[in-house]
């Protein structure tokens, strides 16, 4: 038998909760039905829940109004929430026989390459052990640069981390909206469609997150190789329809095809531009080099114009062209006082080498 197909699930806020901000107890049950129908189709399903300030709000709302400080009140909530949150999507799965696993996470914790693998391993674990993860932003101890931009981001590096096969981003809409039409759009074409033409900015009542969001993380995953999808998490029957798509069954909401699958060390790095060590300065040439489609291109020390920042053999640094767009990242193969040494030289050992870099487009 070969290895389970893999679906990683991000439920929002607006999903979860009904208009009046209370936890939808019929949504929290109809998508552990779908998920529990799923495990017995030979799919590892990693559910990625927000809702826990909202459930905070739930069952702790005085709370809120003790609390001076906003991004006090808000990890308050959080804590008191995530408890709720937990306990209904437990019953929800106990009622399918299984039982689920609380996953906390922060920003910090995809920073450190052996902390990643630490991470992936126990998500491994669980997955073995039958269990059903249910993964959360840890909004108790994640303030400003330790916080995701939303579960939208969360559920992407997951997906990558551990090798995902579909990413489902649900939340109360149907998909992307063409704004010509009126209609979903049902397959997002690169050489069609721009974010900016066709949503605006903003974010939910209940969340964090927007469709400019969505659309970022949707691209950036489906490019390292899962396919992704963005639907109505409310409506009956939408996870596994979107487990199920092929050929025979349209995808519902709308579809980002997947490229060929990245490598493990480049799923990493796409996530890790804004922990980078230092910053890299590109001449013309080597970013041409560097952006050629038909070319496996390493960054060569003749390349580069100038050096920023002080950082260590296998730290993460940027790479910048001369107008300073971000072109990707990479794992420095020596440190920063060698690197200087080598800038502008020819004959030199690759700073970053391609199995190690990775490029925003």
């Amino acid at each position: 038998m070969g290895s389970p197909r893999r679906l990683v699930a991000k439920v929002g806020s607006q999903a979860l909760c009904t208009p009046e901000g209370a936890l939808d107890l019929a949504v929290i049950a109809g998508l552990a039905g779908e998920a529990a129908a799923l495990r017995q189709e030979g799919w590892d399903v990693l559910l990625v829940s927000s809702g826990a300030v909202a459930a905070g709000r739930e069952v702790a709302a005085p709370a809120e109004e003790r609390i001076g400080d906003p991004v006090t009140a808000r990890q308050v909530l959080a804590a008191a929430g995530q408890v709720h949150l937990m306990t209904c999507w437990q019953a929800a799965f106990r009622e399918h026989g299984l039982l689920t696993a609380q996953v906390l996470l922060s920003k910090a914790d995809f920073q450190s390459r052996q902390h990643y693998l630490n991470m992936r391993a126990c998500l491994e674990g669980i997955l073995e052990a039958g269990l059903v993860p249910v993964i959360n932003e840890n909004d108790v101890v994640s303030v400003t640069e330790l916080m995701f931009t939303d579960n939208d981001e969360l559920a992407g590096l997951l997906a990558a981390m551990v090798g995902a096969d579909r990413l489902a981003l649900l939340s109360a809409v149907d998909g992307v909206i063409d704004p010509g039409s009126g209609t979903v759009i049902p397959r997002w074409d690169e050489a069609v469609h721009t974010p900016e033409s066709v949503v605006r900015s903003g974010t939910s009542a209940l969340g964090r997150g927007g469709m400019h969001s969505k659309l970022s993380v949707a691209r950036k995953t489906a490019k390292l190789g899962t396919d992704t999808v963005i639907a109505d998490g409310r409506r009956p029957g939408a996870l596994g329809d979107i487990a199920r798509a092929g050929d025979a069954a349209p995808v519902p909401g709308t579809h980002f095809p997947a490229s060929p699958r990245a490598t493990p060390a480049k799923r990493w790095l796409a996530g890790m531009d804004g922990h980078a060590r230092g910053v890299v300065t590109v001449n013309d040439g080597a970013r041409d080099a560097l952006l050629d489609r038909h070319r496996l291109a390493s960054l060569l020390p003749v390349g580069i114009e100038r050096i920023e920042g002080d950082f260590e053999r296998g730290d993460v640094i940027q790479v910048r062209d001369r107008s300073g767009r971000l072109l990707g990242c990479g794992r420095a193969s020596y440190d920063e006082r060698e690197a200087r040494e080598a800038l502008g030289r020819r004959e030199q050992k690759p700073l970053i080498h391609y199995d190690y870099l990775y490029l925003v487009d």
